[in-house]
């Protein structure tokens, strides 16, 4: 089994669809093609359970993906991974532009403004209208930055830290 760090988040299982245990899955991937290419993958429950299965077909359910998963009958058996991930093998992932990251790579980053205060943790990734926000937590405090480059300032994907420059009106959370 693959460990999680070789491993890109590219879909988010949100139920179960119709009675042979197939998933309604969210594409959290912009590659053109990519469910309709998936052999093999793994499954994380929110549980933190890992599965690796195979896709047995793959149809879009409009905003959505319908993807049936050799290891599921049942819809009882989807429930468990409800909310979980749809990941694959990074390698078979494309590389990315420089200043380009994958959501799976960003999350759980440690966030500090320019001037060294300490932000919180990237704990998720919103998507609003098109427009991308990082969900930072700390102290059970929660600050929404916009995901833009005049506001992010350096990314440290091996030293697991982000650099942001806070727009107005957001620096009192610090």
């Amino acid at each position: 089994m693959l460990q999680q760090a070789e491993l890109v988040t590219i879909g988010k299982i949100e139920r179960p669809f119709g009675v042979r245990g197939e998933a309604r899955v969210r594409s959290l991937s912009d590659v053109p093609g990519r469910f309709e290419r998936l052999s093999r993958v793994t499954l994380v429950a929110p549980s933190g359970k890992l599965l690796e299965t195979t896709v047995i077909q793959v149809r879009s359910g409009g905003p959505t993906f319908i993807v049936a998963f050799e290891a599921f009958t049942a819809p009882e058996q989807i429930a468990e991974f409800r909310g979980g991930l749809v990941q694959i093998p990074r390698g078979d992932s494309p590389a990315l532009p420089a200043d380009q990251y994958y959501e799976c790579d960003l999350v759980g980053l440690t966030v500090w403004d320019e001037g060294g205060i300490l932000l919180g943790t990237l704990e998720d990734v919103w998507d609003l209208s098109g427009n991308q926000v990082f969900v930072v937590r700390r102290d059970g405090k929660e600050l929404l930055i916009p995901a833009a480059k005049q506001v992010v300032a350096k990314v440290d994907i091996a030293g697991r830290t982000m650099t942001v420059r806070l727009p107005e009106g957001l620096s009192e959370f610090a």
